[in-house]
């Protein structure tokens, strides 16, 4: 049996990253456990571990007192000097004990100690891996499903896509490959947990990295994205080269780029618009694709009150009132939008001379930005 275990030890330690010495030491505890549970024996015993003969035994430690109370733990002076007449007060006595069927019980024990350290350390090995996956996306196989989870093999480990994170217009069927989101890994008593998504937006950011380079190098920067997941999206851009345009990058030649991100998604509609520190043109950006003529800012209560021409003002609040509240999640700011008639009766339209007054320009022409047509 030495043989072999120690050929087990140094295949699991070149295979596994698992130290043979804390192997070892493991071994030598669950035996002292095994020994003390199936021999009913309280005392303190050590174990004498060699690998190289094969062979286990069984050493009792007893103190060297003056007077024995305890019998298990305890030997009194004058036994241990007829043991060897060197042993002084204090010193250990050490006697060795090893039942006759030890043995077995080793090693069935040894077997179950390396089994359960393997096991653990394949764990251990796949939550490093994945928790330094956290918040980024992957590609899985759906495998099956279940009222509450989607189950998606990641290779190593299966991930669970909670219903809550499901897209409402796809279908999930087995042997599907979708893209998840990786968005929390635990540890369990069972090993490594990881939940994934399709609705977080950090998906759509992750997407974005991959499909355009300017991105993924870091010339060009996603400010914010604000998604409603399956219906409507929308990313802020920004570039501090002069020379790139962010918008066009992102929607690449003939809109190549982010109609792989759409068809990802299933026809999510997307809409990239330019960041600006600026809150009129940011916020007047983010209202895309409907026009404004002016936005007016409550610093205060970081609060904005947006004039769009009367035929723009249903394509500005958008369908159930989608592309104001996405502008709103995209900026940060509260939008509260007008129709320009509503605006003059309310005597906040036309803007004073002092007032910023936007205009076309202020966004670039039509074709600078991207928007999926608006429902």
């Amino acid at each position: 049996m030495g043989s072999e275990l120690m050929d087990a030890l140094n295949v699991l330690e070149r295979e596994k990253g698992i130290s043979r010495d804390i192997l070892i030491e493991a071994i030598e505890a669950a035996l002292i456990s095994a020994y003390r549970r199936n021999f009913n024996q309280a005392q303190n015993v050590r174990i004498d571990l060699n690998l190289e003969k094969g062979s286990m035994r069984v050493f009792a430690r007893k103190d060297v007192v003056e007077e024995v109370f305890d019998t298990r733990l305890e030997i009194s002076v004058d036994e241990a000097k007829k043991i060897n007449p060197n042993y002084q007060l204090e010193d250990v006595v050490e006697m060795e004990v090893t039942p006759k069927d030890f043995g077995r019980i080793a090693a069935q024990t040894a077997k179950q100690v390396v089994t359960q350290r393997v096991r653990e350390a394949e764990r251990g090995i796949i939550y490093s891996e994945f928790i330094d996956r956290e918040e980024d996306i992957m590609t899985g196989i759906v495998q099956r499903q279940d009222s509450r989870f989607i189950y998606v093999s990641l290779g190593k480990i299966e991930a669970l896509l909670p219903i809550n994170e499901q897209m409402p217009n796809e279908k999930y069927k087995p042997h599907d490959r979708i893209k998840v989101f990786l968005t929390k890994v635990e540890k369990t008593s069972k090993g490594p947990q990881v939940f994934v998504s399709r609705t977080h937006p950090g998906l759509l950011k992750r997407l974005f990295e991959i499909e355009v380079p300017e991105i993924f190098d870091g010339t060009v920067e996603i400010k914010s994205v604000a998604r409603e997941a399956g219906d409507r999206s929308k990313i802020s851009v920004h570039s501090d080269n002069d020379e790139v345009d962010p918008v066009g990058s992102c929607v690449g030649q003939k809109g190549q780029r982010v109609q792989a991100i759409v068809n990802e998604l299933k026809g999510e509609k997307i809409d990239i618009v330019k960041w600006s520190e600026d809150p009129v043109i940011f916020v007047g950006n983010a209202l895309s694709p409907s026009k404004v003529l002016e936005v007016i800012v409550q610093e205060e209560e970081k609060a904005t009150t947006v004039i769009v021409p009367d035929y723009q003002l249903s394509l500005a609040i958008g369908k159930r009132g989608q592309n104001a509240r996405l502008a709103a999640k995209l900026t940060g700011w509260k939008i509260d939008i007008k129709s320009e008639t509503d605006a003059r009766e309310a005597g906040i339209y036309p803007a004073s001379e002092q007032e910023f007054l936007l205009n076309r320009d202020s966004y670039g022409e039509e074709d600078d930005d991207y928007s999926e047509d608006n429902e």
